[in-house]
């Protein structure tokens, strides 16, 4: 089965934040104008959108966090705050006239392959279904909050909300306020509430490794030199390209000593000697999501800041209780506890061939050739999928909307109705990108964490280098595809 004319064809891409875009802009650039982005937010940029707590920040230099087609040179500081991120994502859909392009509270709930027309139907809450030829889902892997199993969660009568939705409404001065969750997010807001909470509680599980930053506002000189000389801030970028892209896989020994040292050293600034035992990490630096800031460990100076590692046993009405039946009673909670990382496009309801439901397909855990495409389910690709987190974001989606634009021009030029990657060219890849995952000892240290699917298989990181990944993208192997 053939289409013609196909590049009238309707796309549909699912998220507005840096892969919707960076793929809308693509299609724009390749002629391919007849696509909408669906987005659930009231406004673009993903996660840097819905994110908003107090601290919220890059965790990697700011000059990451921009496209190698819209350089940023005039970030703030090394580690720019939420907000210049969000305006800096805004001003690339204004740019490039991506704004007409947008739904916005257009959040699809499910999307159903049509074998008789070769299409998806996407079903949107409240609003009429969408019918496309080519799906390109940008929900990545921070979709899905996730709320922690404790009793009566549902009993606490106050202010309480999760970190990614937060609510400004409720005031923080002289509140008592309890934090449940100790990683990404709760190590940039717990120094924020501390300034100006009568008191926090910090519930931690598991201590994690928060290693120093050079986080130094730019002076003015510096921002006017960056943006008459460009090229300094550029080979700045390309020299710390070139260590993240080598310690991607936790491989280099001298590395990972000196980086671990920091660590340590890092806690040596937390003066009580109770508090700051229960902060070192047991566990090898790499194991668990590297975490960046110059506050955390300083806050537990403070005398409002508690850290709590007794077990919780229950929230009640006015607090929080812990196994030693000690009950904290608070004015608001927060669950710092981040996403459901690992089920990418399971976060929607979607059927493919033969009615296969994405969650029969990946009964074992998320997986996709090249993280970009899953067998059964044609014409539909993933950005920021299974197995390609790790270094830059962004670099890395750069190089996966380059590939989605490869099999969308293909579809165009030959006229096929659709493709879909042979289950066997998966199965092969996702064999070879696990071997490599069972050879980084840090990963397989036996640390719960996000890496992981249900099944025990890690589904999030990438086990080889950006630069590897990019070679592999760059090309289509029309072997690897079933086409009709």
């Amino acid at each position: 089965m053939t289409k013609e004319n196909g590049r009238s064809r309707r796309i549909a891409i699912i998220g507005a934040g840096p892969g919707g875009l960076c793929m809308g802009l693509r299609l724009e650039a390749a002629g391919f104008e007849d696509f909408v982005i669906l987005e659930k937010g009231e406004g673009v940029g993903g996660t840097w959108y819905h994110n908003r707590y107090p601290g919220c920040a890059v965790d990697l230099p700011s000059f990451f966090y921009s496209f190698s087609f819209e350089r940023k040179y005039d970030w703030s500081r090394p580690y720019a705050p939420q907000s210049e991120l969000l305006a800096y994502l805004e001003g690339i859909a204004e740019k490039y006239a991506l704004i007409p392009h947008c739904r916005f509270e257009h959040e699809v709930e499910r999307a159903v392959w049509n074998e008789e027309t070769s299409s998806w139907t996407l079903r949107v809450a409240g609003r009429e279904a969408i019918e496309a030829d080519v799906v390109i889902s940008a929900v990545g892997m921070f979709n899905d909050l996730v709320y922690p199993s404790i009793d009566g969660v549902d009993a606490f009568e106050r202010d309480c909300f999760h970190s990614a939705r937060w609510d400004w409404n409720v005031p923080l001065e002289g509140k008592r306020i309890g934090v449940i969750g100790s990683a990404a997010s709760a190590v940039q807001i717990v120094p924020e509430l501390a300034k100006v909470a009568e008191r926090v509680d910090l519930y931690q599980r598991t201590a994690n490794w928060v290693l120093p930053k050079e986080d130094d506002p730019y002076t003015d000189e510096q921002l006017a030199q960056f943006r008459e000389r460009p090229e300094l801030l550029d080979a700045q970028r390309d020299e710390y390209f070139a260590v993240v892209d080598a310690g991607m896989t936790f491989q280099n020994e001298e590395m990972m000593a000196a980086t671990s040292a920091a660590g340590v050293a890092a806690l040596d600034v937390v003066e009580d000697p109770d508090v700051r035992e229960k902060l070192r990490p047991n566990h090898p630096y790499g194991c668990k999501r590297p975490l960046v800031s110059n506050l955390f460990y300083p806050a537990f100076n403070r005398p409002n800041l508690h850290l709590v590692t007794e077990p919780i046993d229950r929230i009640t009405k006015a607090g929080v209780r812990t196994e030693d039946g000690t009950e904290r009673e608070i004015d608001l909670l927060v669950f710092a506890t981040g996403f459901s990382a690992t089920k990418y496009l399971s976060a929607l309801d979607v059927t493919g061939r033969d009615g296969l439901h994405i969650d029969e397909a990946w009964d074992d855990g998320a997986s996709a050739f090249l993280g970009i495409t899953t067998a059964g389910f044609p014409n539909l690709f993933m950005l920021y999928g299974p197995n390609t987190n790790n270094g830059s974001i962004l670099e890395m989606i750069e190089y996966q909307t380059a590939h989605v634009l490869l099999h969308v021009k293909r579809l165009a030029e030959e006229g096929l109705a659709w493709t879909d990657v042979k289950p066997e060219a998966q199965a092969a890849y996702n064999e070879r990108v696990q071997e490599a995952i069972a050879g980084v000892s840090v990963w397989n240290h036996g640390v719960n964490g996000y890496y992981r699917s249900k099944s025990g298989r890690v589904v999030t990181q990438w086990p080889f280098s950006m630069t590897q990944f990019q070679d592999m993208t760059a090309k289509l192997d029309p072997n690897d595809y079933e086409v009709g």
